[in-house]
C-alpha cells in the first residue's frame, strides 16, 4: 500500500506552488514555478507516483492543475485555467476534455470534498474541528507575486494543509470503510458521498444481473403520481380515514426541480389525535409540540419506539422499483438487506456499516433528476406509506391511553403509567403484525423539548441524547457557543446549575460560534475572511458586531464578539460568562424546564 501525502495548490499569474505534507511524518514538501524558477516537472511525476494523494476539491481544481502544469502549461496559461475552472460548474471529465489534457493511470487521488458532510469550505470545516487558525487567502488572486509573498503563500498553503489533515483524520472510518467498498465491488468510491457509492454501486451491480447498461429514468416535468393504497393501513378515526382516501385520490406533480410537491390541503392540514398535534409533508410525518418538557415519575414510563430500518423496510413490503430497474432492483435490494442484517448479529460492522450506505444513500438518490435512481413514485410511496402507518401505530396507542409526546419521521416517543407497559408492548407488536415493520425501545427519563427537532433526552442509564441545536458539533455542524447547549443538557439531566458549568469550562472552543460570511467578514477594519470564529468578549461593547466587508451589514448575532481567527493557548480571561449563562437560562425557557 502507498503512503498518502495531503496535496494543496496556490496558482497565480506569474506563480504555481504545489504543496504537500506527508500523512505520517508530518514532513512539508513545497514545488514552485515562477519566470527563472521551471517547475521541476520529474518531481512532480515522482511524488504523484510514489503517494496516494489526499485533497479538498482536489479532483476538480488541484490534480487538473497539476496535471496541467507537468504538462507544459506555464503560470499566465495555468492562471487562465483556474479562472476557468473556478468560474464554471464544467465537471472534471469536461475539464479535462475540454482542456485536452490526460491524468496519467499511476496517480492515485482521494477528494474529500464529497465524503465530509454538508458541502461547505474548507474553512468552515476547519472551525468545525477547532483548526488551531482558520485564515482566508492573504492575496487577492488577481495580484502579481513578490518573492516575500511566495513565502507567505507557502505559510498559508501550509495552514491549509493542516485543515485538510484534520478533516482527513476525522473522516478516516469513513475513508477507510471506501476503501473496503473499493475493493469488494471493483469500483473507485473513496471520493464519493454515501448517495454517490449507492448510485455506482447499484448500477454496477444491475449490470451484472441484466447484462445491461443502467439508463435514467425517462420523467417528464408534466408526469403525475398516484399514491398505492399500500393495503396495511387502516384507521379508526373519521379525519385520518379521509386522509388516506384524499392521498389515494390524489394526482401528485413535480417541481421545476424535480422533485414531488405536496398538495396544498395536505400541507394546510392539522392532524389531531387525542389532542395533540401531527402535520404531514415529503420529508415525513412531526409531530407540533412546543416548549414541552416531560420527566417521568417512579410509577410512568417513557420511551422511545423507532422503527427499524424504516424506509428499506417499505421498500420492501410494498414492493415499489424504479421503472428503469423493475425486478432485478428489488432482489438486489432484500439481498443487501438481508445481508447487513447477518452482518449485525455476527458483529461485523465493516460490511454493516457499507450495506447501511448503500441503503440510506439509494434512497437519498430517489428524489434527485439527475440521477440513475431517480424514482418520483417509488419516494412517494415509501414516504407516504411511513407517515401513514406511524399515523397508525400513534391512534392505537393513544387509543389505548398511552400518550405520544413526540412523532418524527420513523419514531414516537410514548408516555403512560407502568401499568400499561404490557399494553403498550401489545399494541406495538399488533401494528408489527399488520404492517411487517419492527420497532426498538429506548427508555427515557426525561425529555425536554424546543419543538419536535430540537431536544434533550435523558437515558434510564444517566446518557445524554441530543438533537438539533443538542446535537454535538461536528463536521455536520458549526459550533454556535456549545457550552450553552453542554449546560442546559446537563441542568436537564442532573440538575446542575448552568453557572456552575458554564465558568468551571476553561475551554474556549466551548465558547466559539463559527459562521459563513458571504464575501467575507470585517472587524475594526481588520478582514476576517468569509469564515469567521469568534467569543462573546467582556472587552467588546454589545452594540459592537462584526460587519459583512461588501455592505457592512452586521454579522447576525456578532454583538459583543470578539474575533478569534487563531485560537490561543492559555483560555481568555475576558470572556463574557453573563452573556452565555443568559442564552442558557433563555434555551431552558424554551425546552419548558423552567
Amino acid at each position: 500500500m502507498k503512503k498518502k501525502i495531503i496535496i494543496d495548490t496556490e496558482v497565480y499569474k506569474d506563480y504555481f506552488l504545489l504543496s504537500a505534507i506527508e500523512v505520517d511524518t508530518g514532513r512539508i514538501i513545497n514545488i514552485e514555478m515562477y519566470e527563472g524558477h521551471p517547475l521541476d516537472v520529474k518531481r512532480v511525476n515522482d511524488l504523484m507516483r510514489k503517494y496516494i494523494t489526499i485533497g479538498f476539491n482536489s479532483n476538480k481544481f488541484d490534480i487538473p492543475m497539476i496535471v496541467a502544469a507537468v504538462n507544459g502549461y506555464d503560470n499566465d496559461k495555468l492562471k487562465g485555467l483556474c479562472d476557468t475552472i473556478i468560474g464554471s460548474n464544467a465537471s472534471m471529465w469536461s475539464i479535462y476534455k475540454t482542456n485536452k489534457l490526460t491524468m496519467q493511470e499511476d496517480w492515485n487521488t482521494i477528494d474529500l470534498i464529497e465524503v465530509a458532510p454538508g458541502m461547505v469550505s474548507l474553512k468552515i470545516y476547519g472551525g468545525r474541528l477547532n483548526a488551531p487558525t482558520i485564515q482566508d487567502l492573504p492575496i487577492d488572486p488577481d495580484a502579481s507575486i513578490s518573492p516575500a509573498q511566495r513565502e507567505e503563500l507557502i505559510t498559508y498553503c501550509k495552514n491549509d494543509l493542516q485543515t485538510t489533515k484534520l478533516l482527513y483524520d476525522s473522516l478516516l472510518p469513513q475513508i477507510t470503510l471506501r476503501e473496503s467498498m473499493t475493493a469488494k465491488y471493483g469500483i473507485d468510491l473513496r471520493s464519493k458521498s454515501d448517495a454517490q457509492i449507492a448510485e455506482a454501486v447499484l448500477a454496477s451491480e444491475l449490470k451484472k444481473i441484466t447484462k445491461k447498461e443502467l439508463k435514467r429514468p425517462d420523467v417528464k416535468p408534466s408526469d403525475t403520481f398516484r399514491y398505492l393504497d399500500p393495503e396495511i393501513i387502516s384507521f379508526k378515526t373519521e379525519q385520518l380515514d379521509t386522509i388516506l382516501q384524499r392521498v389515494i385520490d390524489q394526482k401528485f406533480t413535480l417541481g421545476l426541480n424535480g422533485a414531488l410537491t405536496l398538495p396544498d390541503w395536505l400541507k394546510k392540514e392539522v392532524i389531531v389525535i387525542n389532542g395533540r398535534k401531527y402535520q404531514m409533508g415529503i420529508g415525513g410525518l412531526h409531530s407540533c409540540e412546543k416548549s414541552q418538557y416531560v420527566k417521568a415519575p417512579d410509577d410512568w414510563f417513557l420511551e422511545e419506539r423507532d422503527v427499524i430500518s424504516y424506509y428499506p423496510s417499505i421498500i420492501l413490503q410494498q414492493q415499489v422499483a424504479p421503472k428503469n430497474m423493475g425486478k432485478p432492483f428489488l432482489e438486489l435490494y432484500q439481498g443487501i438487506v438481508t445481508e447487513r442484517i447477518a452482518a449485525k448479529k455476527r458483529g461485523d460492522n465493516v460490511v454493516a456499516n457499507t450495506l447501511k450506505i448503500f441503503l440510506n444513500g439509494s434512497f437519498g438518490k430517489l428524489g434527485s433528476k439527475y440521477s440513475l435512481l431517480y424514482a418520483p413514485d417509488l419516494l412517494l410511496q415509501t414516504t407516504i406509506t411511513g407517515q401513514l402507518a406511524l399515523l397508525m401505530l400513534i391512534e392505537r396507542m393513544e387509543d389505548a391511553g398511552i400518550q405520544i409526546v413526540s412523532a418524527n419521521t420513523d419514531g414516537i416517543v410514548c408516555y403512560a403509567p407502568k401499568s400499561l407497559t404490557n399494553t403498550c408492548d401489545a399494541v406495538a407488536f399488533e401494528w408489527e403484525l399488520d404492517t411487517s415493520y419492527q420497532l426498538e425501545t429506548t427508555d427515557y427519563v426525561k425529555l425536554a423539548s424546543r419543538d419536535v427537532n430540537n431536544y434533550v433526552a435523558v437515558k434510564t442509564d444517566g446518557k445524554i441524547k441530543g438533537k438539533g441545536v443538542f446535537a454535538s458539533t461536528g463536521l455536520a455542524k458549526n459550533p454556535d457557543g456549545s457550552i450553552v447547549k453542554t449546560a442546559v443538557a446537563l441542568c436537564v439531566a442532573k440538575n446542575i446549575p448552568v453557572e456552575k458549568t458554564i465558568k468551571e469550562c476553561q475551554d474556549i472552543t466551548q465558547f466559539v460560534t463559527v459562521r459563513r460570511v458571504t464575501g467575507g467578514a470585517v472587524w475594526q477594519d481588520e478582514y476576517l475572511g468569509k469564515a469567521v470564529r469568534f467569543y462573546y468578549s467582556t472587552e467588546v461593547p454589545k452594540d459592537t458586531c462584526i460587519h459583512y466587508a461588501k455592505n457592512s451589514n452586521r454579522v447576525p448575532m456578532s454583538g459583543g464578539g470578539k474575533p478569534l481567527m487563531t485560537l490561543p493557548n492559555t483560555f481568555p480571561l475576558d470572556v463574557d460568562y453573563e452573556v452565555y449563562v443568559q442564552m442558557a437560562h433563555n434555551l431552558l425557557k424554551e425546552v419548558g424546564y423552567v
